[in-house]
Formats: structure tokens, C-alpha cells, sequence
């Protein structure tokens, strides 16, 4: 190993033991499921709001998203535009009125439950939510993981061990988010996503910045790209080409889509549940905006810029590493600036953990709270209730590792396939429930199912001549998902039993109460 890598690898695990002695000091502050799962609901501004947004922000802020704008250009910047627009709706429409709700419905832990007290539904609709969590979630943790083992494999490996490098960095970024989630819950995940979240932001925007001053120092950008294959700079930074093709309106439709998906993640929502009071949500909301503003226009910039500033042309399988890449190659000189490259390195990582943690922690309170407690087991006590949650931080954890064990594996295809399956199940049944007083229980059923199915339909069963109807329309599912399970909730909300006074009485009780 060079002296170079042992710099970093000490900035690694640095970072490493400070988020580890986070997780050991609020372990003993966590004493029952509300405190592991909600943090008590008493997250500040700064926190929620980062959390919120550091959760979301995984391996594909950094990796999967500027590898996309590296290759294709400014065409893909309507997927950041979408997510923005996404991120923007979300707390501003959603945010206070569910926090509201679900303390009134039960005070709900999770959203699984906040869909059985909402809807007053007998198991089915708690059930049928945690099995889609724990799915979708093993797939979505799977490429925060298989981003941490990118990362080591990038930075430790060559071309003829990255395969074993690969593996090694998948257990140590597995490893350590096991044991500060499993330790701390959801306080310990939500201080230390703050602390990531600044992070990142640091790196994300120092990085492209500081390249593009000294790409730009003796040559203009255009003749930079020119010199890296693309002869064309004003079509590779045009939002309406794609590899130098028109975007077609399929593409835009998708990339807009991707917004969607924000009103049913689980992850972020449970992050509004959390927050202390209505007047720290105002504070939160517009430091969540602010952080998602500054890092999508990072993300893009790490891509464009990466395209002209690499000396070395990236292709499909190697395009997420862009932003690794840059801050090697920035900083080299000397062991203080490696040590500074390391710090910016841990922003990656930073993002990964950030996002992993929540998942893990979300999918064990889907299972602990809503599936032992809820059906399985109501009686159960809060201790038992409690390690069921961690036993589950543990299973889920080892199905994601598994499913990252392929080194080819996509981080953005991870995550598309997670996003439009959380998008398309959750996303009509929170915004109906929470703006819909005739929506009932049968109606979110229904919908939460045909999301779910109409999204497996569109992306895995090859129905089309051997392809997938995905393949063959360049249509992303969420734009599909999306819109048939929120029809589907409709339809079979109005032919079916009206809500019980008592249920639309609660929903008019939380529009404008302040708890």
C-alpha cells in the first residue's frame, strides 16, 4: 500500500470511530421504540432538516448522478430538476400536516402504522407496507453499500485485484453502519447525518469549483472537453441533447417523474414526524431547500466539469467514480493536502452512510413495530419489541450485502429500481390520506398494490418481444406507477364504504392545529 493511500485510509478511519462513538453514547439514551425510532419526535431545525436531506442524498449524489451528467451531458438534468421540484412540494405541502397527523392518529412510529390508524384498517395495510419496506429498502441499502465498496476499490484497488478490494470495502461499510445504527437508533443516526450532511455539502461544491479554476487556467472549457472526445460543447451542455441526440419527451417525462417519488419514502418521511414543534418545521424547511439547491447544482457541475478536468476517459462501468477521481487528482501533492483529499473522500461516504442508516432503521421499525408488535405479537413488551428492531437492522443489512456483491452492479440502477417502487406504492396512498377525507382503507390497499405491481410489471417482467416495457418505451415506471395506483385509489375509495365519522372527523381536527 502507498504512503498516499495510508493518508487516506487514516482519514477513513478517523471519520469511522467518530461515527461509531455517536451510535455507543445515544445508546444509552435510547429506552423505547420512540426513542430508537423517532428520536422521542424531538429532532431541532438544523438537524431534521439536514437528516432529511443526507438521508436521501446517498451514493447516487456523488457517484450515480455525476456519472449520468458525465456521459450524457446537461440532457439528464431533468432528473434534478424533478428530484428538486420533488424535495421543494414535499416539505412545503407535506411535511407539517403529516407530522401533525400522525401524532393525532395514535401517534404512529412509522408509516406502515400511520396507515393503519389514519384508515383504521385490521392488519392488512400495516402488513402489506412493511413487506414492500423491507423489499424495496434491501435493494436501496444494497447500492448505498455497493457505493462504499466502489469507493474502497477505486481508491485501494488496482485493475487486477478490484474485485477482492470490491468485497473488502463492502464489509467494512456494511460493518460500521451496522453498529452505530444498531447502537443508537434513530438519535444517533440523525446527529451523525447531520455532521455528514455539512460534510458532504463541502466536498460537493469545493471539488468542481476548485477543477474547473484550474482546468480553465491556460485553456478555455470548450477546447478542454474537445481535447476529452467532445467536440461539441454546446450540445454537451444543452439540456435538450443526450449524447449529442434530441432529448425526446419520454426522457424529460422521466426525469420530471423522479419527484414524485419523494412523497413516499419512508426514510425522509419519518424525518417530518420527527421534528419538535411547527415552528422548527418553518426553520427546517428552508434549510432543507437551501442543502438540496446547492448540492444538485454540485452534482452537475462534478459531472460537466469532470468530463473536460480527467485526463483519463471514463466509460459506463467506471463514469460513478468522476468525483472520486477529481479529488485524487487535486490532491496529491503533499501528505496534508492527500490527508484534505481524504476528508472530501469521506464526504462520499458520508452520503452512503447517511442514507444506509435511515434505511436500516426504517425497515426494522417496519418490522419490529408494525409487523411483531402490530400483528404478530401485540402484546409484546418495549425490550422485546426493541431487539426484534435490531435483530432486523441485522437481516436486512446482510440481504443488502448480498445483493451488492456484484461489483458491476449500477448505483443509479439500484436506486431507480427502489425510488419507483417506494414512489409508486407510498406516494398517492400519503398525499390521499393526507388531503382526502373520502379516501378509506380498501382504496389505499388497492393502490399501494397496484403501484407496487405496475412498477414490477414495467421494469422486470420481459413482456415485449423479450424486453421489458421499460426497455422498449424509455418511459421510467414512477411516471406510470405513479399515476395508476393514485387512479386506483380513487376509483375504489368512492365505490367503497365511506369513512366512518369518526375517522373524518380526525382528518378535519389536524388541518390547521399546531402540535
Amino acid at each position: 500500500m502507498t504512503t498516499s493511500n495510508i493518508i487516506v485510509l487514516s482519514a477513513f478511519a478517523f471519520y469511522m470511530v467518530i461515527m461509531i462513538v455517536i451510535g455507543a453514547v445515544y445508546s444509552r439514551t435510547t429506552k423505547n421504540n420512540e426513542d430508537y425510532f423517532l428520536g422521542g419526535r424531538g429532532l431541532g431545525a438544523w438537524t431534521a432538516a439536514i437528516s432529511a436531506e443526507a438521508s436521501d442524498m446517498s451514493g447516487w449524489l456523488l457517484m450515480g448522478l455525476p456519472g449520468t451528467f458525465y456521459l450524457a451531458g446537461s440532457g439528464d438534468i431533468w432528473i434534478a430538476i424533478g428530484l428538486l421540484a420533488g424535495t421543494i412540494l414535499n416539505w412545503y405541502f407535506v411535511s407539517s400536516r403529516l407530522r401533525r397527523y400522525t401524532i393525532k392518529a395514535g401517534n404512529s412510529l412509522t408509516i406502515p402504522s400511520f396507515f393503519e390508524n389514519r384508515f383504521r384498517s385490521k392488519g392488512a395495510l400495516k402488513i402489506v407496507s412493511a413487506i414492500i419496506i423491507a423489499i424495496f429498502f434491501a435493494v436501496y441499502t444494497a447500492s448505498a453499500f455497493s457505493s462504499g465498496a466502489k469507493l474502497f476499490a477505486t481508491i485501494f484497488g488496482t485493475e487486477a485485484n478490484y474485485s477482492q478490494v470490491y468485497t473488502t470495502g463492502l464489509i467494512i461499510a456494511a460493518a460500521v453502519i451496522l453498529i452505530y445504527t444498531f447502537l443508537g437508533g434513530f438519535k444517533a443516526v440523525c446527529t451523525t447525518d447531520l455532521i455528514q450532511g455539512l460534510l458532504m455539502l463541502v466536498a460537493i461544491l469545493s471539488v468542481p469549483i476548485i477543477a474547473y479554476a484550474v482546468l480553465t487556467y491556460d485553456t478555455s472549457f470548450s477546447a478542454a472537453l474537445a481535447s476529452k472526445g467532445v467536440p461539441d460543447a454546446a450540445s454537451f451542455i444543452n439540456p435538450l441533447t443526450v449524447n449529442g441526440n434530441p432529448i425526446s419527451i419520454n426522457q424529460i417525462i422521466s426525469g420530471l417523474a423522479w419527484g414524485l417519488g419523494y412523497f413516499g419514502m419512508p426514510h425522509i418521511l419519518v424525518r417530518f414526524m420527527a421534528v419538535k414543534s411547527e415552528s422548527e418545521m418553518k426553520k427546517s424547511r428552508k434549510v432543507a431547500i437551501t442543502w438540496v439547491t446547492l448540492a444538485f447544482i454540485a452534482s452537475f457541475l462534478i459531472g460537466i466539469i469532470g468530463r473536460a478536468y480527467l485526463t483519463a476517459t471514463l466509460d459506463e462501468t467506471t463514469s460513478e467514480t468522476v468525483f472520486i477521481r477529481m479529488i485524487q487528482n487535486l490532491f496529491d501533492s503533499n501528505g496534508v493536502l492527500i490527508f484534505i483529499g481524504g476528508i472530501f473522500l469521506c464526504g462520499i461516504l458520508a452520503a452512503i452512510m447517511s442514507t444506509a442508516d435511515s434505511q436500516l432503521l426504517v425497515t426494522a421499525s417496519a418490522i419490529s413495530e408494525d409487523m411483531y408488535k402490530g400483528v404478530i405479537k401485540k402484546d409484546a413488551s418495549e425490550k422485546s419489541s426493541l431487539m426484534v428492531g435490531r435483530v432486523s437492522v441485522v437481516i436486512i443489512a446482510i440481504i443488502a450485502f448480498i445483493i451488492a456483491l456484484d461489483p458491476k452492479s449500477s448505483i443509479m440502477g439500484l436506486v431507480s429500481d427502489a425510488w419507483a417502487g417506494f414512489g409508486a406504492a407510498f406516494g398517492p396512498v400519503v398525499l390521499l390520506a393526507l388531503f382526502w377525507k373520502r379516501s378509506n382503507s380498501a382504496g389505499a390497499l388497492a393502490g399501494m398494490i397496484s403501484g407496487t405491481v405496475t412498477v414490477i410489471l414495467w421494469d422486470y417482467i420481459p413482456l415485449i418481444n423479450g424486453a421489458t416495457i421499460g426497455t422498449t418505451t424509455g418511459l421510467y415506471s414512477l411516471a406510470v406507477g405513479f399515476p395508476v395506483a393514485l387512479v386506483i385509489m380513487v376509483i375504489v375509495s368512492l365505490i367503497t364504504k365511506k369513512p366512518s365519522d369518526e375517522i373524518v372527523n380526525e382528518f378535519e381536527s389536524i388541518k390547521n392545529v399546531e402540535v
